[in-house]
Parts: C-alpha cells; sequence; structure tokens
C-alpha cells in the first residue's frame, strides 16, 4: 500500500496466496483514492458477474461500515445515476467495476488508478478486442499519475499472467528474523519440516543455525519482518507471499493440507497455486497411446466393485451419436464401462430413441449382483443443438443436461446453468458451460496416475476399448501459442483429421459426475450396509430387524447426505 501512494512506482503486482488480504488491499485502495487523492477506478474481475457479487459483497458493505466513505458515496439503497451496482460516483471521480469478459464494460472511459483482481483467470481476449488488461490500461493512457495494482493468484507456468508480471517486477519476498540467531530469509516450504505423517509437529529450520523454529515464534518473526527486493526497480513493485505468513493459517493445517493434496495431481495444483502462491509446471500436457493402452485390465462384472455412481457424455455428430459410460468411486476413482455409438441421421427421432435406450433401459451389473444405471449425463449441444435442446427439455428431470463446450482459461469443468429454448419451444433448457481446457487437463493428468493412486481411470479388457479407442482418447495435446505477444494454452490434435470423440466424452461423463456432487463417503457406508444386509440374508437372519425406520427423502438430498 506503501507502493500504491509513492510517486515513483507506476505498477504493482501481487502474486499471492489465497485468502492473504488481496481484495482488502483492493478495497483500501478505493478508500484512499475516493477519499483523499480522488480519481476515476476501474475495477477490473474476471467477469461481468464476478464484478457485481465483488460490488455487492465487498465493496458495498465497506462503504456502509466507513463513515468516511459513507458521507461521499450515496447509501446503497438508493439507486440513482450516481451509486449503481457497477458505477459509484463520488466528490472528484468515480470506480467503475467491469468484467474481463466483456469488450463494452472496458471501452469509452478513461480511468487513472486500473485494478485487474484474480487477472490468472482472465480470458486471453475481451471478445475480439485483444488482452483485457492491456485494453484496460489504455484507458489510463491520458493520466501522467496512472496506476496498475495487478493481484491474482498464479496458474500455470508459461502462461500465468501473474507470474509473467511478476517477473518483470522487482521481486520482493517477505523476509522476518530467525529466533534464535536473528538471520533474515525467506520462509520456504522446502525448510517446513514435520514428523512422519504428523501434521502437528510443523516447524521451520534457520537457513544458517539449523534450528527449529515453532509456530509460537511467527507472530514476532511476522512483525518484524519487511520486503526484499531481488531484482533493481525500474518502475514496477512486484510482491510474492504465501500461506505461512497468514495469522488465519497455522502451520500444522498447511502440512495437513499437503498431505491431502499431494495424493492426487488435481489436488496438488489447486494447493500449489492457492497455498504456496506459485505456479503449477504441468506435465500431463499430452498423453501416449502406450501410457493408455497399458490400463486395460479385467473386470469382475460391467461394474466394479468400486463404482458407486455411473454417468454418461454424449459427442453429437451428423451422422452418429457416440457416448461413453463411466463409473465412479471414492476419491474419484473411475472405471470406464462402455463406449457405444449409434449411426443414424442425428436429425431424425429412432437416433434419440435409441440414445433413451442407454440411458435409460440400461443397467450394469456389480460383483455383489446389483444392477445401477446412469444417474447422470452431459450432452454436446455445439452440434444440432436444435436437436439436443428438444431431446433434453423433456429429460432434464432424469437429470439429461445440454452443454456447450467453451476452450480457455477460467471456465470450471461444469458451470450453472442458463436458460436457452429450442425454436418453437417454450420450455427451457438449463444449458451448462463446460470447461473444455479444464476437463481434458483432468483426463490427462489421471491418465498418468498408476492403478493404486487416488482418481485413477481403469479400462476394461473388452471391446471397443481397442487401439481406435485409446488414439481418440489420447488425440490432442495442449501447446502454448503466443496471440498478440500474450502465451496461450491450447489444445490441438497431434494430427490433422484425427478423431477425438472419445475425449470429448471422457469429459462430458466427468461433467456429469461434478455435476451430481456426491457425498462419496455417505454412498461407501450405503453400500457396505447393503453388503451386511444382504449377508444377514442368507445367513438367515432379518436385516430389518432392530433397524431404525428410514427417513423418506427425495433424490437431491439423498446425494448430499
Amino acid at each position: 500500500m506503501d507502493c500504491i501512494t509513492d510517486p515513483a512506482v507506476k505498477s504493482v503486482v501481487l502474486m499471492w496466496a489465497a485468502q492473504t488480504g488481496k481484495s482488502e488491499i483492493l478495497l483500501n485502495t478505493f478508500g484512499f483514492f475516493s477519499d483523499l487523492d480522488p480519481a476515476p477506478i476501474l475495477a477490473l474481475q474476471p467477469t461481468l458477474q464476478m464484478a457485481e457479487a465483488f460490488s455487492k459483497d465487498r465493496l458495498q458493505p465497506a462503504i456502509d461500515a466507513c463513515a468516511t466513505l459513507g458521507g461521499k458515496i450515496e447509501p446503497s439503497k438508493q439507486k440513482s445515476g450516481g451509486n449503481t451496482l457497477l458505477h459509484k460516483k463520488f466528490p472528484g471521480g468515480h470506480i467503475t467495476l467491469a468484467g474481463a469478459n466483456s469488450p463494452a464494460s472496458l471501452a469509452s472511459r478513461p480511468v487513472r488508478i486500473v485494478m485487474p483482481d484474480e487477472v490468472d483467470r482472465f480470458p486471453s481476449s475481451a471478445g475480439d478486442e485483444g488482452d483485457p488488461v492491456d485494453l484496460a490500461w489504455k484507458r489510463a493512457s491520458t493520466f501522467y499519475n496512472r496506476k496498475l495494482i495487478m493481484t491474482s493468484t498464479p496458474t500455470v507456468t508459461d502462461v500465468s499472467r501473474i507470474e509473467r508480471a511478476f517477473k518483470e517486477g522487482d521481486q520482493r519476498y517477505y523476509n522476518v528474523p530467525c529466533p534464535h540467531c536473528g538471520e533474515m530469509q525467506i520462509l520456504r516450504f522446502a525448510n517446513l519440516k514435520w514428523a512422519d505423517g504428523d501434521p502437528a509437529t510443523a516447524h521451520f529450520v534457520c537457513v544458517k543455525c539449523d534450528k527449529d523454529i515453532g509456530e509460537e515464534h511467527k507472530p514476532a518473526m511476522v512483525a518484524a519482518g519487511k520486503w526484499i527486493a531481488t531484482e533493481p526497480f525500474n518502475g514496477t513493485a512486484s510482491f510474492h507471499i504465501w500461506e505461512a505468513y497468514s495469522p488465519w493459517c497455522e502451520w500444522s493445517g498447511i502440512v495437513a493440507g499437503f498431505l491431502r493434496a499431494k495424493k492426487n495431481p488435481d489436488t496438488l495444483k489447486v494447493w500449489t497455486n492457492t497455498t504456496l502462491g506459485e505456479t503449477w509446471e504441468d506435465r500431463n500436457t499430452s498423453v501416449e497411446i502406450g501410457s493408455a493402452a497399458e490400463r486395460v485390465e479385467p473386470y469382475e462384472a460391467d461394474a466394479p466393485g468400486g463404482v458407486l455412481v455411473i454417468t454418461a457424455g454424449v459427442d453429437v455428430q451428423g451422422d452418429r451419436l457416440e457416448a461413453s459410460v463411466f463409473g465412479w468411486g471414492l476419491n474419484e476413482e473411475c472405471w470406464a464401462i462402455d463406449h457405444v455409438i449409434i449411426s443414424g441421421n442425428t436429425t431424425e427421432r429412432a437416433v434419440w430413441d435409441s440414445l433413451d435406450e442407454l440411458l435409460f433401459g440400461r443397467l450394469y451389473e456389480n460383483p455383489s449382483g446389483e444392477f445401477i444405471g446412469i444417474s447422470c449425463t452431459c450432452i454436446d449441444s455445439g452440434y444440432r443443438t436444435d436437436e439436443v435442446y428438444k431431446y433434453v427439455e423433456s429429460r432434464q428431470l432424469r437429470r439429461v443436461y445440454a452443454t456447450k463446450g467453451m476452450a480457455g482459461p477460467g471456465y470450471p469443468v461444469i458451470s450453472y446453468p442458463q436458460k436457452r429454448r429450442a425454436a418453437q419451444s417454450k420450455v427451457p433448457v438449463r444449458l451448462h458451460v463446460l470447461g473444455a481446457d479444464a476437463g481434458k487437463a483432468i483426463i490427462y493428468s489421471r491418465l498418468m496416475l498408476q492403478n493404486d493412486d487416488p482418481g485413477c481411470m481403469h479400462f476394461p479388457r473388452r471391446d471397443p476399448f481397442d487401439d481406435s479407442y485409446f488414439n481418440q482418447l489420447t488425440a490432442e495435446k495442449c501447446i502454448i501459442e503466443y496471440r498478440a505477444g500474450h502465451p496461450k494454452r491450447v489444445w490441438k490434435k497431434k494430427q490433422q483429421g484425427a478423431r477425438n470423440e472419445a475425449l470429448d466424452c471422457a469429459v462430458l461423463a466427468l461433467a456429469a459426475m461434478l455435476k451430481l456432487r456426491v457425498n462419496w463417503r455417505a454412498l461407501v457406508k450405503r453400500a457396505a450396509a447393503r453388503v451386511a444386509g444382504a449377508d444377514d440374508e442368507a445367513a438367515g437372519e432379518s436385516p430389518a430387524q432392530n433397524r431404525r425406520p428410514r427417513r423418506k427423502t427425495n433424490w437431491a438430498q439423498g446425494w448430499r447426505k
């Protein structure tokens, strides 16, 4: 915050872990410039919806709680032209909130202070107009005393905006004194030690005297610490900090989080980004046929014993539907069960009737003799959109959902639905945006896991899981392309014209599983109880004896309890 008010500093970059004060710094910056140095301000969030949420949940409560600001900005209940959700005026300036995905919200208005937040979640381009950070910064070009305050938790190495901006600055790290020898040092995760499997013993080791530094020393160390730049100052002050310094995060909690996260590359990536505040070096950008085909194994039944939920993903082509059926278990361990091609013109009803037979008429037996049906299905609506909408509209209550794939960063595997309608239909369809890049990255990372790793994928030794299937499943690779001077991760086919329907179907089935938001441990307990009940019945005992009456519930509650 000192750098933000220092005339010599043109840009301030915060590459910080999650929940370490980034948003508070932005709110304090707004408070300073609205009260003591009035200026037009642009606060930029990844999406327009997130800008609205930031205004309602963070900005307006700060204004309401601060008497100084409340006297200069109209109360939040008044909806006059001076105080709206995304535009608030004060004497001598205003603050405008915008979404990086909305070119219109970045246009026309000159600003002096630009505050892009969570820039690694920004789209690569605001529509067709270019990088949203560059567009926003150009709005400040007429001010000699303009200021850029850029913040984010980082994402992936080489494409992270905040990492690139941090390296362009003087790269300041927070140094704290050792309580034993006084040596100033950076708290690094490599120096955080603990007894095997016991997070409660977490402590740092001094880089000089090699003595243990316990949690009880942290408050005094942090209070006596200071920022030290590692590169020459060139107008940009860049800062990095992680959760070890936070008064809200205990070192034992950091270690416990690491021990949980390291079991799966998906969770380890999130932990690295949000706890360490560091980028993740993604090595799972391509999978070769050999590493996938080696996973073929004999199944003891249609659906192996670990399967608790079955989902399907359907890809639509002009002359066929392709559907993959996957079973899911604890820790999202995955078993491919079937891949079905339904041939025929997809504008004709017969093809969709055959899909009904697959989704609602087919059951899969597990080793206990129980039969499991498909619980949720995602269908890609990018092709034959009206036909997909017409099929889905009467089947949404049976958890059949239309999706639209979106490439690029910032999109979760499956998002909250938007309402759409098929032509000449009055029934709304809930359309879910599917983050294609995120889904493919998860599938590829899990293909790299071994059979005993949580979250790994299994494939049966039977048709149609042959070389052709695995070629489709691994048909793409992630490369870095430079567009307008900015790196961007792009998924492309390894060979032009190669088929990739198996990969698309796997991502859709993954999205369907995530849509269910399953309580896995509860399902494990239920499955164990059913097995125990079957054993009692086989032994001549009544499983209903001495059992509490089961409370009636609906399916939606059932998934969560």
